[in-house]
């Protein structure tokens, strides 16, 4: 069998990118190259020689993410084998792949995510309401920075409490909020009306331009800084609402739709931290969890 064959075939007839048709070439030479071989010799492979390969790739200290790509390289490659004729059946198939370890999500604490929003500010400063509306929105709601950014003034709906917000694949959804930020919102609006009295965006620059990423960015890790040290993207803040929401009995499927989680899956993470959260007040608070063992 020609490689270079298989190589034409996933760049010009999968259409992969350069990048990708490279990634792939090289692990079917690293493949080879265990084996021992120049090139290599598809019949002869059994599912013994993956093994092994996966083996001496785990015990050289080889991420699980990487070792799971190459050997997703190595199953197309026989697949593709397969599909040519030129092998009856492919020695990665039954071969298990390893999970990918997922981190759970950083969020802060409700007590910190207090200290930051109970922060005295300057009510007239229309940069430092604006700032401060943007981090108590993104905690209060748990919207995407993506989503707040293009957010409407039309959409922002102080008296009902609801923001009308559009999504992935635009996708609206409605996400309500409390009596507080609505009046920070009225606050904010006055004073963004002496600056930019007609506006598609709600929020807007000093000069009455949309907000920008780097922008949201650079307010969020700034409110945030004092009281952690670990990531502090907007992103976080997404995390600590839904975290504070099942914290406080809300439930899940109220959770995702809030989010505006496509599956369950996505919001199952966060029930993760919570049960953390759970059994790290348990042991600082009940009496039989203090005492010692003997």
């Amino acid at each position: 069998m020609n490689d270079e064959k298989y190589i034409r075939y996933l760049r010009y007839e999968l259409n992969y990118s350069v990048h990708t048709v490279l990634s792939y070439s090289k692990d079917l030479s690293q493949f080879a190259q265990f084996l021992g071989v120049e090139s290599l010799e598809p019949k002869r492979v059994a599912v013994g020689d993956v093994r092994a390969w996966i083996f001496s790739l785990s015990k050289a200290g080889m991420a699980v993410r990487t070792v799971r790509r190459k050997v997703q390289s190595l199953r197309a490659y026989f697949r593709y084998l397969q599909k040519e004729g030129v092998v009856d059946a492919n020695p990665v198939d039954d071969i298990p792949m390893a999970k990918v370890p997922h981190p759970l999500p950083v969020f802060v604490r409700e007590k910190s995510m207090d200290e930051v929003l109970d922060e005295d500010y300057d009510h007239s400063d229309f940069v430092a309401v604006r700032n401060r509306l943007i981090v108590e929105m993104l905690y209060e709601t748990g919207i995407r920075r993506a989503e707040l950014i293009t957010l409407e003034d039309v959409n922002v709906d102080s008296r009902a409490g609801e923001l009308k917000v559009l999504g992935k694949r635009n996708k609206e959804r409605i996400v309500p909020f409390g009596p507080r930020l609505g009046s920070l919102v009225e606050v904010y609006r006055t004073l963004r009306k002496r600056l930019s009295p007609e506006t598609d965006r709600f929020f807007v620059t000093e000069k009455g331009r949309a907000v920008y990423p780097t922008l949201v960015y650079n307010v969020v890790t700034g409110a945030l800084s004092s009281v952690t040290e670990s990531k502090r993207s907007p992103h976080v803040l997404r995390h600590s609402f839904a975290s504070a929401m099942l914290n406080h009995g809300a439930g899940i499927n109220s959770v995702k739709e809030l989010l505006g989680h496509e599956s369950l899956a996505a919001t199952q993470v966060y029930t993760h931290i919570t049960y953390r959260e759970l059994k790290q007040n348990y042991k600082h608070a009940h009496p039989r969890a203090l005492k010692k063992g003997g």
